[in-house]
């Protein structure tokens, strides 16, 4: 939460992906990898309970690594997995991208609506994530359309830093891209590691959980809901204040940021 006294003026929405503009996890990114695995002939296939225990880590390859270490005996692990995983990575994408192009993994509950009140409004708008640019790339071509992936003026994505959340530094390297402080700016994130990054760099944050995140803690969320919503598709406030808001929209965005201001 911005503990800053001095009140600044909103000017950038930052947002993170996987789980907080689309549910992409469960059904998309867990079924691409289990694609790739078949693919090359590896006995390995993520449950959605086991791919939920593996989300603590963040990064694809990072978590192929942590899955070999921490659930596979050491017989059971590939030799080569080490040159593998790059490999296998890349064909997760691939699997990926083809999900998202049959239209399985739609945006959630009023992002495109968010969005695109926020454009109208002239505000500034940035993605901060661990997926690889070519995911972010897809979901927003096969969700907002082609001509979307301008409207955000920095996409900050895979690793384009080497410390991956929950370190803040995708938020810092954002920040730095974009030449705005952190009290100019406000983090949608979905999950503990994501609110440990925006919080680490001082970025306000609201929250919208989903199925595999919502036992994280979010103590520091200066609001925290269920969805964003639809003006017929109430939100559910789980903690925070969201006065007679029924939805997330760019005036419910703006008084968040001004009360963390003040605070």
């Amino acid at each position: 939460m911005n503990t800053q006294t001095s009140q600044s003026q909103l000017k950038a929405f930052i947002f993170d992906v996987d789980g907080t503009l689309s549910d992409t996890e469960r059904d998309g990114h867990r079924v691409a990898f289990n694609q790739a695995f078949d693919e090359y002939g590896i006995d390995w296939h993520w449950s959605v309970e086991t791919y939920g225990e593996l989300l603590a880590v963040t990064g694809g390859k990072e978590r192929m690594k942590f899955y070999a270490e921490k659930y596979l005996d050491k017989n059971d692990i590939p030799e080569d997995l080490e040159k593998k995983i790059p490999e296998l990575h890349a064909a997760k994408t691939r699997h990926y991208t083809e999900l998202l192009s049959t239209g399985a993994i739609p945006l959630r509950s009023g992002v495109e609506r968010l969005i695109t009140e926020a454009r109208q409004r002239g505000y500034r708008l940035a993605i901060a994530t661990t997926t690889t640019p070519e995911n972010v790339t897809a979901l927003l071509t096969h969700t907002l359309g082609a001509e979307s992936i301008d409207w955000f003026e920095v996409i900050a994505a895979g690793d384009i830093v080497p410390a991956k959340k929950p370190a803040p530094d995708i938020y810092d390297y954002t920040l730095k891209a974009m030449n705005l402080s952190a009290d100019e700016c406000i983090a949608f994130e979905d999950s503990s590691n994501g609110i440990q990054s925006s919080v680490g760099a001082n970025l306000t944050t609201i929250i919208t959980i989903n199925d595999y995140t919502k036992e994280h803690d979010f103590s520091a969320a200066d609001i925290v809901l269920d969805q964003m919503g639809e003006p017929d598709q109430a939100f559910t406030v789980i903690s925070g204040n969201a006065e007679n808001s029924t939805h997330l929209n760019c005036d419910l965005v703006e008084q968040l940021h001004q009360q963390a201001q003040t605070q």
